[in-house]
């Protein structure tokens, strides 16, 4: 099995925007998560600083079904935000291989991946910063493409479990 799931969550479309610019590259599998219900943006905050998880929906091929996931969230006052803490957490023993990109306008992505890891209870096989603006203009794309690419079978030796050294972010502003 060596397929790749991309699994977003978007509140204002970029983190949508980068997962269906990877999917269209890779050919792989997209899902996404949707809040259960109508939510503002302080409820939003909220989640992410008291690290809530909110009640979601899943739309997208069956995660245990595939090798790789990659999930792409945004970070919310430099924490993960809440629905894609809700899918980790339902989705965890399921989860085989996960990558993280977390897109954000400033900084905190290095606390996604950390809360990740310690949901999953290993950390991520990669994970990558990107900003907002770089996905808005287009400037993150070659870093995006290059990130899918490393995930490819071919490209990316097994790694022992609780091996850290691929988790850390490649570009954090």
């Amino acid at each position: 099995m060596d397929s790749t799931l991309v699994v977003c969550y978007s509140y204002t479309g970029i983190s949508r925007r980068a997962a269906r610019l990877l999917c269209s590259h890779r050919g792989w599998a997209l899902g996404e998560i949707a809040e259960s219900g109508p939510r503002g943006t302080l409820r939003c905050v909220l989640d992410s600083l008291l690290r809530r998880q909110p009640a979601i929906h899943y739309n997208g091929p069956d995660p245990g079904s595939f090798r790789t996931v990659v999930l792409i969230a945004p970070i919310w006052m430099y924490r993960l935000a809440g629905p894609m803490r809700s899918f980790v957490a339902i989705h965890r023993e399921r989860l085989q291989r996960v990558a993280v990109i977390a897109t954000m306008n400033a900084a905190g992505a290095s606390n996604a991946f950390a809360e990740i890891a310690r949901l999953l209870g290993r950390p991520p096989v990669r994970c990558i910063a990107l900003l907002a603006r770089s996905i808005e203009d287009g400037s993150g794309t070659g870093e995006l493409l290059d990130f899918g690419a490393a995930l490819e079978p071919a490209s990316m030796p097994p790694q022992p479990a609780g091996d850290a050294a691929q988790a850390q972010p490649a570009r954090q502003a």
